[in-house]
C-alpha cells in the first residue's frame, strides 16, 4: 500500500489558506511575512522526487494547473500522474489528470501497487476528508512563525483525536519549523 502524505505551509495557529496568493486577507503570508531560507524548503525536493502522484482538491487545481506547468522547478509533478478529487470536473487541462470522484477512488489509488507516495499538496478540504476517512499516514508541515487569525486550517474543530509520532524535525534560521509526523494507527 502507497503512503499517503499531506503536505502543507501552516501558520503558528493552524491556518493553510492562501500561502502564496489567494483570497485570504494576508494571502502571500509564507513569502511576505517570512524572509526566505532555502534550508526550509529542501523536503519539497524530497517529496517531489518521492512522490508517484499527486493529489490534490479542485480548488487547487485550479490554482495550480494554470501556473506550474510553466515552472521548471516543477517539471517532476508536471510530468507525473495527477489526480484531482472533485464532483464537478470533466475535462481536466493539465496533463496525465485524472479526476476521482471521492474516497472510494482515493482508497482504490492508495491501495494499487504503483510506486512513490501519493502526496497532497495544499487541498486543505481534502485533507481534511481524507484524515477523517483514516487515509492520511503522514503529514508534512512547514510551520511559519505567523500568527493569521482566520482562514482555512488543516484540522477541523470537529476532528476526531489523532495520535501523530515526530519522525523529523529542523527549525531554519528564518523561525520556520519542519515537523514530519506519522499518523499512528
Amino acid at each position: 500500500m502507497r503512503t499517503l502524505i499531506v503536505s502543507e505551509f501552516i501558520s503558528l495557529d493552524g491556518v493553510v489558506d492562501s500561502p502564496g496568493g489567494g483570497d485570504h486577507p494576508h494571502a502571500g503570508w509564507t513569502f511576505k511575512d517570512v524572509e526566505f531560507d532555502e534550508a526550509a524548503y529542501e523536503i519539497k525536493g524530497r517529496e517531489q522526487a518521492d512522490a508517484g502522484c499527486l493529489l490534490l482538491g479542485r480548488q487547487s487545481y485550479d490554482e495550480f494547473a494554470p501556473v506550474w506547468p510553466t515552472m521548471e522547478e516543477f517539471a517532476d509533478y508536471n510530468a507525473m500522474p495527477k489526480y484531482v478529487v472533485s464532483s464537478t470536473l470533466t475535462d481536466p487541462e493539465w496533463n496525465n489528470t485524472t479526476v476521482l470522484r471521492g474516497l472510494d477512488d482515493v482508497c482504490a489509488l492508495k491501495e494499487s501497487d504503483e510506486p512513490g507516495t501519493v502526496l497532497v499538496h495544499a487541498s486543505p478540504t481534502l485533507a481534511q476528508g481524507l484524515a477523517a476517512a483514516g487515509l492520511v499516514d503522514r503529514y508534512h508541515l512547514l510551520v511559519f512563525p505567523v500568527v493569521l487569525g482566520s482562514g482555512k486550517r488543516l484540522f477541523t474543530t470537529d476532528a476526531e483525536k489523532a495520535r501523530l509520532r515526530l519522525t523529523e524535525h529542523a527549525a531554519y534560521g528564518n523561525g520556520v519549523q519542519l515537523n514530519v509526523l506519522d499518523v499512528v494507527r
